[in-house]
């Protein structure tokens, strides 16, 4: 069993959501964390409640679709706290659209997603996650770190309406953890460093929860639990993850029974 107290959890997306509940998990647990952002000012706020905790953080504003910045992310853990422990590239977007939007009246196509929408999707949560799990794994391996690289899926890796952009980007995290795994165990590291994903439902972080009241109720209606997975509750299971040693290149849903649109 891999301990938390004073392991080193690289963070992207780490200025609210899953990504600010799990760097205050992990330093209330003894760890220390590294935050990446592309936006300052909620990277700022993030690092005055992580020290209010009195936690051990350092912040890096970067963009992760960028070689550079994440390479200066990774450096930064290295430089600041010498080792890489656990690796969570938590940064994501939505940009939800239908493929093609169709006229009641004409039954003709009216609309189509547009490219950029699919594109940027992609490029944050495919080729961002790539980018920072590489730079990650490369100083990880340098430097003897033994940990967990986490990547975040969603139940939408099953297939969401409206979200082919997104439930792409996801479903390519849900087998990223096997890829990585099998890599690693060829060249003898896969008992130093783990790879799984977390794939959770609907969280209550506060974009969800600031979404119309009507809309979230029916979405609710879905859910078994009654009621919103807490982001808090993701970071509890990351942090199960990377202590139990066993659990390794697989997927591990945590969303409150949902059927994705079925009672069973």
């Amino acid at each position: 069993m891999l301990e938390i107290k004073n392991s080193v959890a690289v963070i992207t997306g780490g200025g609210g959501g899953i990504g600010l509940s799990l760097a205050k998990y992990w330093v209330e647990n003894g760890g220390k964390v590294v935050l990446g952002d592309i936006s300052e000012e909620p990277l700022k706020l993030a690092e005055e409640e992580i020290r209010a905790i009195h936690g051990e953080v350092s912040t890096v504003v970067m963009d992760v679709t960028t070689e550079e910045d994440n390479g200066k992310l990774a450096d930064t853990a290295i430089e600041k706290f010498g080792a890489i422990n656990l690796v969570a590239p938590f940064a994501g977007i939505i940009k939800d659209s239908l493929l093609v939007s169709t006229d009641r009246e004409t039954g003709k196509v009216k609309k189509k997603m547009p490219l950029d929408f699919f594109q940027k999707v992609l490029d944050i949560n495919l080729t961002g996650v790539f980018l920072t799990v590489r730079e990650c794994a490369e100083r990880m391996i340098n430097n003897n770190c033994k940990g967990l690289i986490c990547l975040v899926s969603s139940t939408g890796s099953l297939g969401t309406a409206g979200q082919i952009n997104y439930s792409s980007s996801k479903a390519a995290m849900s087998v990223m953890p096997k890829v990585i795994t099998a890599e690693f165990f060829r060249r003898g590291l896969a008992d130093k460093i783990r790879c799984v994903a977390v794939a959770p439902g609907y969280v209550g972080t506060p974009m969800v929860k600031d979404m119309n009241q009507k809309a979230l109720d029916g979405i609710l209606t879905q859910v078994p639990i009654g009621r919103l997975v807490e982001p808090e509750e993701v970071a509890s299971l990351v942090g199960e993850l990377y202590k139990n040693e066993a659990l390794a290149g697989d997927v591990y849903f945590i969303h409150g029974g949902l059927r994705l649109g079925s009672k069973g």
